[in-house]
């Protein structure tokens, strides 16, 4: 079994399926929704959608244009800086789906960061002269599309939001009476104390959880496709949920 999970476009799927029937693989249509949470950039993964949605493919394209926004308003800041923010934005602009650490690469592709936490560093997170404020749909109406479109609303890397426990129990309970099923309980990378308090959270609100390689690329040998970790104890996994 595999899902296919990219950032806001359910553009990769269809060659995904095909790819994968070609090698009896179960093919998991999916995608991983940008949205805002008490002004905070939540991610939801989706599992199991209908590709033909048509309010889900407008949703899409929705947060695609904001993300080309954000990325033009950036290289126009970059620009103030003195830097060739119209060359940035052209590279940046270039990929089907772009985000801030295309635009980091295109920083050091013209010598201007040594790696991508340096682009960030000096240039793109918050505070620094390129960052512009994401502006994404609330986590309710985000959850509400996900269900529509047929598919099971997933609470993405929660243990990667900089809040308290008790806002992060608060998330997970307001994610959780908007329609939300699952919850990522294990990722790649992610610490044995991380994982039990995602466990224990998954436990309090009756969550499924969903383990996850988190693949991204070849070049990123940390997240190797299909490495998975055991499931805490008294957590339904959300593989069940997905069961035709």
């Amino acid at each position: 079994m595999l899902a296919l999970t990219d950032h806001d476009t359910l553009a990769g799927c269809e060659q995904a399926g095909l790819a994968c029937a070609a090698q009896s693989i179960r093919f998991i249509p999916g995608i991983e929704l940008s949205c805002e949470w008490r002004e905070r950039e939540i991610h939801v993964v989706g599992l199991r959608i209908d590709l033909s949605d048509a309010p889900l493919l407008a949703h899409s394209e929705l947060l695609l244009g904001r993300r080309r926004a954000r990325i033009e308003a950036m290289a126009q800041r970059l620009t103030r800086a003195r830097l060739p923010g119209q060359e940035l934005a052209a590279m940046t602009l270039a990929v089907a789906v772009p985000t801030r650490t295309h635009l980091a690469r295109a920083l050091c592709t013209l010598g201007l960061a040594r790696n991508v936490p340096d682009a960030f560093e000096r240039w793109l997170k918050r505070g620094r002269a390129g960052y512009v404020n994401a502006q994404w749909p609330s986590l309710a109406t985000t959850v509400l599309r996900i269900r529509a479109a047929g598919g099971i609303a997933v609470l993405a890397h929660a243990h990667r939001y900089a809040v308290s426990n008790g806002v992060l129990r608060e998330l997970v309970g307001e994610f959780k009476a908007a329609g939300g099923e699952a919850i990522e309980v294990s990722l790649a990378g992610m610490g044995a104390g991380d994982a039990d308090r995602l466990a224990a959270l998954a436990r309090r609100f009756e969550l499924a959880g969903s383990i996850g390689s988190d693949f991204h690329e070849p070049d990123l040998p940390w997240r190797p496709l299909g490495r998975f970790a055991k499931l805490h104890d008294l957590i339904t996994p959300v593989m069940a949920l997905l069961e035709p």
